[in-house]
């Protein structure tokens, strides 16, 4: 695949003209976001919508529990499911900045796409995850570098943008590494079952949630549904829920001027002992350290 030299440049200079280095910027296009690094980065928590990333210049780590994924320049990361990830820019340099696209993937789109794929019916195999990366076709490079370009002109963008992107989300369906996304074209797939718990976790994850309410609206057996869920992301039901419970406990404790232990409480922990015990180990700082830290930055 030849490098996108001009696009490149294009992007450096959008995200330069925003004055967002090292955080990234969205578009016009909605769910199109640039990002330019001109340094490696520390490993931040996020959580990851369903998206792909196409990197074009540098290279990125991204990790979920006991899974680490390297992704550099010509290649795409698909994320069919959303996950809490550490992620960090491993390459990057003022000369040769980290450069990327990232694409939040439109599910009832790709869904859509059913008829043009055709049926699937192959299960998850043990080799399935919902965080995969390959190398990039020029296909899919072209198609998301005019959905950069167009993003100058509004017109274009709400004439053409619906158009590169139900042809972004055929390349990705019938890519190498976007077996589980063709498993979401089935309502009743393991991978579309999964889905739902995930939105579930994520709607309640300060409450208690029992595997079985969980594994009862994915329709599997308590046993099924863990095999499944530890397949696709990595973890467990209760880990990804207490990953989810910390990085918005960093979240608050960078934001606001709440005490550790009203932010223990709000993220759902009954003991700010345990919450302590746990963001150190998760982040490898306190909370009234990270409370600090942030406090001195925005000063």
């Amino acid at each position: 695949m030849t490098q996108p030299v001009d696009l490149i440049s294009e992007i450096t200079r959008y995200v330069e003209s925003k004055n967002a280095m090292q955080v990234g910027c969205d578009t016009p296009v909605p769910g199109l976001f640039a990002f330019c690094s001109s340094e490696p980065t520390r490993f931040d928590s996020v959580v990851y919508e369903p998206l792909m990333c196409l990197v074009m210049q540098g290279a990125k780590k991204s990790q979920l529990d006991d899974r680490t994924i390297h992704y550099r320049a010509g290649q795409s990361l698909i994320v069919s499911h959303a996950l809490p990830v550490n992620a960090a820019v491993t390459e990057a340099s003022r000369e040769a900045p980290y450069v990327s696209l990232a694409l939040r993937l439109d599910l009832a789109l790709i869904r859509s796409l059913c008829e043009e794929i055709g049926p699937v019916v192959a299960p998850i195999s043990a080799d399935s995850h919902s965080m995969s990366v390959a190398d990039s076709d020029q296909g899919l490079l072209d198609a998301m570098g005019r959905l950069f370009r167009l993003s100058h002109d509004p017109a274009e963008v709400r004439t053409l943008a619906p158009l590169v992107l139900r042809e972004i989300h055929f390349r990705l369906l019938r890519a190498s590494h976007g077996a589980v996304l063709r498993q979401l074209l089935q309502s009743d797939s393991a991978a579309s079952r999964i889905t739902k718990a995930i939105a579930l976790i994520r709607d309640g994850f300060r409450a208690p949630l029992p595997v079985t309410d969980l594994a009862a609206a994915a329709g599997m057996s308590p046993s099924s549904f863990h095999e499944h869920f530890k397949t696709l992301t990595s973890t467990t039901p209760l880990q990804y829920q207490k990953n989810l419970r910390l990085i918005e406990a960093k979240r608050q404790l960078s934001a606001s001027q709440a005490s550790v232990a009203t932010v223990a409480y709000a993220v759902g922990y009954e003991s700010p002992t345990q919450f302590s015990r746990e963001f150190q180990r998760k982040f490898g700082i306190s909370p009234s350290a990270q409370k600090q830290t942030a406090a001195e930055v925005l000063s």
